[in-house]
């Protein structure tokens, strides 16, 4: 498109027309959530307990497709839903601008709204769900190049936790907002390492997966979490129980 620009002094209309493309770069990156273990007092675990057996702080970001992040939300408990923390991104001060014309890609949980795209629901849309089967309709091819798009986040994601150790599944030490901080801290260092040239914790696009293998002490760890969780619910149960008869 550029070399038919300059090379023909064509417009932006008849380029558009004959690349079948949009007259401007819209898209400006995408936005998820991911969890990261948190260590947390007991009097607000509940709340810090969301999908993982164990407390998290929900991290919110935007990612652009060099795969750098342009914003950072940490601190949210666990159990709060994206779309939450998304509009708590944009109220705050300091908080996500989106300008005027662009737009991020985000999944389905956080709603359409001008300057967010989700794909289209009840359609076939993660990668691994295509395989062999050709695309069917316009919504499907839709969501296929959403998919393509938006894994860039999740390969962000997936780079800070393999570059960073202290994002693995050992609970905490540090006090909770000291724990908010180093993750900033990290998308930060991640940026800078980006800049450097060739990172060896970026997992190529074509070999990228939804679902990452993940290591026998990573597994172990999760088995030894979920066991946890459910002796403190059974124990739980069993002191409610005992406080129901003595009444």
């Amino acid at each position: 498109m550029f070399l038919h620009t300059i090379g023909h002094n064509l417009r932006n209309r008849v380029i558009s027309a004959n690349f079948a493309r949009s007259y401007g770069t819209d898209c400006i990156g995408a936005i998820d959530g991911t969890h990261v273990r948190a260590g947390v007092t007991k009097d607000v675990e509940p709340s810090f307990r969301g999908r993982k057996a164990f407390t998290t702080q929900n991290l919110m970001a935007a990612v652009d497709f060099d795969l750098r992040f342009t914003y950072v939300l940490a601190g949210w408990e666990g159990s709060a839903h994206d779309a939450t923390v998304l509009a708590n991104a944009l109220t705050r001060e300091r908080g996500l601008q989106v300008p005027p014309g662009k737009y991020y890609l985000v999944d389905a949980g956080y709603g359409a709204k001008p300057g967010f795209l989700p794909p289209f629901r009840g359609v076939r849309y993660h990668l691994n769900e295509w395989g062999n089967n050709p695309v069917q309709n316009d919504k499907e091819l839709f969501n296929l190049r959403h998919s393509s798009l938006r894994v860039t986040v999740e390969r962000a994601f997936g780079s800070l936790k393999r570059r960073f150790k202290i994002f693995d599944d050992a609970k905490p030490f540090f006090t909770f907002p000291v724990q908010v901080d180093i993750v900033i801290a990290c998308c930060v260092l991640h940026n800078y390492a980006l800049s450097q040239g060739i990172d060896e914790f970026i997992i190529p696009e074509v070999t990228w997966t939804t679902q990452p293998i993940r290591t026998s002490r990573q597994q172990l760890s999760d088995n030894r979490a979920l066991v946890d969780h459910r002796l403190q619910i059974a124990a739980q149960m069993w002191e409610d129980r005992q406080l129901m008869y003595a009444n």
